[in-house]
């Protein structure tokens, strides 16, 4: 049976969460491998501040383990499990609960963003070794998605791209409807809303998570480009065009809050995809990136907009740059485990250098 006919569904990230999942840096993934000492610096950052709200577990290859123990602080679990890069927004599993308090894990396949980057055979395969190792359920997803190209409001709505979704480097062959099936058949949702394209540049071809989500149920953040002369402007004009014409599952119109976007950044020649919306709820907090420099503005902007948004939530900002440098931010390597009710198996870590994780 599907999940949902479990009456399983994906719960909203700002949920309570039951722990958060990174994985560590792995240098011979890196476009840049010489940033890699730099690079762990910006995971751990992240690891620590939200290790002030809950309990972080870290997915290692064993010949780092000592090295991010050291960095990210005795208050975090680190667990072997061998993988080729470090993004587990979009290779790990997607956690969907139950009505009766269970939890369960869903696999989608991973083919590294298109084919782009070899090998990712051992990223592949982390959803089914973490699943098994927490003795979760796991139900396996016959296509082939990331977690960072969509976003639900736990009400039914689900929020991504066509750029990402129906790429034919995904699923090719596969429609429109038969992607919004499989949807609705694993994470539990009734309505999809399909936004144009990603930010420019963006190598996941458009994740949603750089470019909208859900603040609540009906409440949409989005990030906007003001200069008719960068290439973000069309893109963000024509999204938030769909998004004033969109109706959620329960038959709301949505009201949309816009972020204005940080200043252009470049690395080694190439624009780097600098979103605010790349941010990360965690129990009483939001983890946010910020660029400083020329966007020290925008920084602040975008800071305030969640302050208002979110009065009971701690804003803790960190660095972004380390991390969109190689890609991705705070929102990519993050994966949330919700709480779904009952008692929960924390295990203790299993390999040298790792710490049991504490309780939130």
């Amino acid at each position: 049976m599907y999940p949902a006919e479990l009456k399983y569904r994906m719960p909203p990230e700002w949920a309570a969460h039951v722990r958060t999942l990174i994985e560590w840096p792995v240098r011979e993934s890196m476009c840049w491998p010489d940033n890699y000492a730099e690079v762990c610096r910006g995971y751990a950052q992240v690891v620590r501040a939200i290790a002030r709200f809950e309990p972080v577990t870290v997915l290692v290859n064993p010949e780092d383990a000592v090295a991010a123990a050291g960095l990210c602080g005795p208050d975090v679990e680190l667990v072997d499990i061998k993988h080729n890069d470090s993004w587990v927004r979009d290779n790990g599993p997607t956690f969907v609960t139950g009505t009766g308090g269970q939890i369960a894990g869903v696999n989608w396949k991973f083919n590294a963003w298109g084919g782009r980057y070899l090998p990712y055979d051992l990223d592949d395969s982390v959803p089914p070794r973490l699943l098994e190792r927490e003795r979760i359920r796991i139900f396996n997803a016959p296509i082939v998605l990331e977690g960072g190209s969509i976003h639900v409001d736990g009400e039914g709505t689900l929020l991504t791209t066509q750029e990402c979704l129906l790429n034919p480097n995904r699923n090719p062959g596969m429609t429109r409807e038969d992607i919004v099936g499989l949807l609705k058949k694993y994470l539990g949702i009734e309505t999809v809303i399909w936004l144009n394209k990603g930010l420019y540049g963006d190598e996941t071809d458009g994740h949603i998570d750089n470019v909208a989500c859900f603040a609540r149920p009906g409440v949409v953040l989005i990030q906007v480009c003001n200069d008719p002369g960068d290439p973000n402007y069309e893109i963000t004009r024509e999204n938030l065009g769909i998004l004033r014409q969109a109706v959620d599952a329960r038959g709301r119109r949505l009201e949309i809050i816009q972020v204005p976007q940080p200043y252009p950044e470049y690395y080694m020649g190439k624009r780097l995809t600098l979103s605010y919306i790349n941010f990360y709820f965690v129990n009483g907090g939001i983890i946010l990136p910020v660029f400083g420099g020329k966007s020290r503005e925008t920084d602040d902007i975008a800071r305030n907009i969640l302050r208002d948004l979110f009065p009971e939530r701690e804003i803790v900002t960190i660095d972004g740059l380390p991390l969109v440098k190689e890609g991705g931010n705070v929102h990519c390597i993050t994966q949330q485990m919700p709480l779904a009710g009952g008692p929960v198996r924390r295990p203790a870590a299993d390999i040298p250098g790792g710490h049991p994780d504490r309780r939130g």
